[in-house]
Parts: structure tokens; sequence; C-alpha cells
């Protein structure tokens, strides 16, 4: 007898815990559908627990729900996604800068700001982030997901790296700017060969990662004719090992690439996106094309950093900031999958983090098109298709609010006024 009371009143607990799912509406003066630029007037989303249930026309809404929000005067939108964020970063525009973070700051120390920077994405209305390497900080990028995921703090929806990859001597901190005796710490993983490649890639995924990031290039130079070069990092055997490893492991693959030295070996090689690309071709451009590779193109980072390394003695992201419109306009006609990413952390968590949006409009994107790449192409780069990125049933409960239809000015994504994540209301 018991065992047959026992299922049943697991199931009677199940239905019970469902039926009790907190309940939502939202009245929305203006509903955006990213996928087609629609804009819905006076909407009602019913949400369910963390999940939309139902979008439908205000007039003709009956459903009784536990909680009622009232954003008759502004349009609603999903939550952003950028797919290129450092929590553990807090700008760095000199390697000075770098250095001291790694240094001077105590992982801890680091781990406590950057709960901060988690926090602040969430205010500044993106409630999904990929964070690509933690920058000498070990694996505390998982500690924060975790606590997110546990409800210890706020913070976005996170996909994170652990430790970006690289050969041994190729990145930051240098030996060559401190006493030869002195081992220092490295702001990622360091390889030599492909066993340790697959190596690295193991041990990032047993610690959480969910995606593998590399950096495939270094030491960009601009040539005569305008075009760029730079040193690959790898040769064929580890990044094709790396690649390898990456995917038999069901992760995807995410380069550090700026010229075509890097661009074209991470993307033979596997990668799906390709980070910043500041300095790529024609070929490069037609080989993601080919190949469905997307671009996070970080573009005020560039900006951000440019003057202070060019004082420093190195201009080269001053010759980035001059050739990118155009390289941008090229990309974005040849039919380049385009995600948002920032680099954020790269520059303060104070600044913008929804700035790319006005340079990506006045590169040649149409608002709606500038939108979609934060919205439904960054959710399809994540695998997260109907998942984020869109107000639809059975999507997550992140949604934004504004002051004004972003589809006419792209600048009021700047000043996000109400944010809610998994159907909390987080600002």
């Amino acid at each position: 007898m018991l065992k047959k009371i026992f299922p049943l009143a697991i199931s009677l607990l199940l239905v019970g815990l469902v039926s009790a799912q907190k309940t939502t509406a939202i009245t929305c003066g203006q509903v955006l559908n990213t996928r087609t630029g629609e804009i819905l007037q006076n909407q009602v989303i019913f949400i369910k627990g963390n999940l939309i249930e139902s979008i439908s026309p205000a007039a003709g809404f009956k459903l009784k729900a536990d909680t009622s929000i009232n954003l008759s005067a502004f349009t609603v939108m999903p939550g952003l996604i950028d797919c290129h964020t450092h929590v553990l970063l807090q700008g760095d525009i000199t390697s000075e800068d770098y250095d001291v973070q790694v240094l001077k700051e105590s992982i801890p120390y680091r781990t406590i700001r950057a709960v901060k920077s988690a926090h602040q994405s969430i205010l500044n209305g993106f409630t999904t982030i990929r964070d690509l390497g933690t920058e000498g900080a070990g694996f505390a990028d998982a500690d924060i997901k975790k606590a997110i995921n546990k409800g210890e703090m706020d913070g976005p929806r996170m996909f994170i790296s652990t430790l970006a990859i690289n050969t041994t001597g190729h990145y930051p901190l240098k030996e060559s700017d401190y006493a030869w005796e002195l081992k220092m710490p490295k702001g990622l993983q360091e390889i030599t060969g492909a066993d340790e490649g697959r190596r690295a890639v193991r041990e990032q995924i047993a610690h959480g990662a969910d995606w593998i990031k590399i950096y495939a290039d270094r030491g960009y130079t601009r040539q005569a004719d305008g075009s760029y070069r730079s040193l690959p990092n790898f040769t064929a055997d580890e990044i094709n090992a790396i690649g390898d490893e990456t995917l038999r492991s069901n992760r995807k693959l995410s380069a550090h690439a700026v010229t075509r030295d890097g661009i074209i070996a991470a993307i033979n090689a596997g990668a799906s996106s390709i980070e910043h690309g500041f300095g790529m071709d024609d070929e490069c451009i037609k080989l993601m094309v080919d190949k469905k590779v997307y671009w996070c193109p970080t573009i005020y980072v560039n900006e951000y950093v440019a003057e202070g390394r060019a004082k420093a003695g190195s201009p080269i992201n001053l010759y980035f900031t001059q050739s990118e419109p155009d390289l941008f306009k090229k990309a974005l006609k040849a039919g380049v999958k385009i995600a948002y990413g920032t680099d954020i952390g790269g520059y303060d968590w104070k600044l913008p983090q929804a700035r790319d949006f006005s340079y990506m409009v006045s590169f040649g994107m149409t608002n709606l098109q500038a939108i979609q790449t934060a919205t439904t192409v960054a959710a399809e780069l994540l695998g997260q298709t109907n998942k984020i990125g869109e107000i639809k049933p059975g999507a997550f409960a992140d949604l934004i609010a504004l002051k004004g239809d972003p589809g006419k000015d792209i600048k009021v994504l700047e000043d996000v006024k109400w944010v809610m994540k998994d159907g909390a209301v987080k600002k």
C-alpha cells in the first residue's frame, strides 16, 4: 500500500508547487517585437513563475494575477544580452592598469568588486552576459554564476569561460617587465603543445566553463597599404587540438582575434565567434559568412583605450578607430552575423554598457538591426533562441522598460528605467 501512496503523494506535491507559482500581469504602453520590429500598443504580459505565459491586448485581458505592474507609460522589450564582458576587470587602458589589478588586488577583493559589476549589468538592462575570461582571477566567475543562480546575489544570466587560453609567454604579465627571478601570475592559462591545449580545455570545463576562449593573435601592425597583420599565438596543431576538444565536449569556442593571422586559424579550428576583429580583411569576412561565424566588434572599448595607449607608445587602436566604420559597413553588407559585445571591464563599469548601439547605427545598421544584435542574434549565438531575446510564451521573463522608442532613438537604451529578470523586478 505504501508503494502506491508514496508516488501519489509526490505527484500531488509537484502539482501543488506548480499551481502555487506566482503570477504577474504587466500592463505595457508599447511592446517591441525584436524579431519583426513591430510595436504592439496597450498589451499585457502575463508571467507565471519565471516564464512568460502570454502576451495579449489589454482591452480583453481577464486573467487574475498575484501582482500587477503598470508600465503603461513605457516601451517594454526583452532584457538585453552582452556577449563579451569581464565582471572581474574594472578598466585597463594601459598595461600598468592591468598589472595593478592582477598584482595588487587579491582574488577575493576582485570578486567583491565583480559582484558590484554583475549587479550593474542588471541595472543597465543587460539580463544575460557571456563573460569571457577572469583575467588572473582563477575560476571566480564560476562562483559568481553559482551565487546568482542560487539567489545569493543579483546578477545577469551568465555564460562563463573561466580562464582564457594562450601559448606560453604571449600574454601579460610579462617576465621581461619584472625581475626575471620572479614567477609572475598570468591573466589566463598558458599552454605549450597540443596535449596541454586539450588538458586546458578539459580542466576549464571541469571547473564550470560554458565556453572556451583563446587569444589567437598578438603584436598588431598596420601595413603600408592600410591592411593589418599580427603574430599568430598557436601552432596549427595547438589551435586545432583546442578546437577539437572544445567541440568534442559539446562546448563552443570564442577567439580573441584581430587580424587574418588569428581569425582564419581560429575559424578553421572551429571558433563560433570572433572577438574584436578590428583588422579583418575580405577573406575573413567571406569565411565568417560561409561558416556562419559570429562577430562581436566591441567598438566603444577600442575608442576608450585608443588615446591612452597611443600616449603610452602604441597607436594601433587609434588606427583601428579610423578604419572600423568602413569595415563594419562591409561586414554588414556581406551578411556577417553581428552579436552585441562590449568588452566592458576592459572599460569602466560606470560607463554605459549600451553605448555600442549608437556606433552600430552610425556605421550603417538600422535601429532594429542594432537591437537584434543584443536580442535575437545574441540569443542564437548562445544557443538560447526562444528562451531569451524575445517576448513570447515560454521565454524567460527577462524584461526592460524604456521611456521612449528605441526604434526611433537608439540612445534610450542607455537609460533603462525598469528591469525584470526571471519574473522578479530588479530595478
